[in-house]
């Protein structure tokens, strides 16, 4: 059974960092393609962040900003943002996927992520 279990988001004033977790049970990281999606309050859903397997890939619009990054020994898969826009206000969720060249096939309830002065 498969899990994807995400945590750190809450409300954050622009200019300031936050870091989200995805907790992965069911699965082993090296075998899948892990990321990030986020869908914004309008309903625009955009891939930010996910591993390849000769590196990472990046939305433009978090580019230099935020970092994938994942820890083998726990499991987990961290996307630390910084300097943060009140356009990265939304609903991210950790996903898996088996093919990297397809779309997920596993993916987390979501973490609530508010930028706003």
């Amino acid at each position: 059974h498969v899990r994807l279990v995400e945590s750190g988001g809450g409300f954050q004033q622009p200019g300031r960092s936050l870091r989200l977790s995805c907790i992965a049970s069911g699965i082993a990281l090296n075998f899948y393609t892990m990321g990030w999606y986020r869908l914004a309050p309008g309903g625009q859903r955009e891939m930010v962040a996910q591993f390849l397997q000769l590196g990472s890939e990046y939305a433009e619009s978090v580019m230099d900003r935020f970092t994938i990054s994942k820890d083998i020994a726990t499991n987990t898969v961290y996307l630390q943002m910084n300097k943060l826009k009140p356009e990265d206000t939304g609903v991210y969720y950790c996903f898996a996927k088996i093919h990297e060249g397809t779309g997920p096939d596993f993916w987390g309830r979501g973490t609530q992520v508010i930028v706003s002065s």
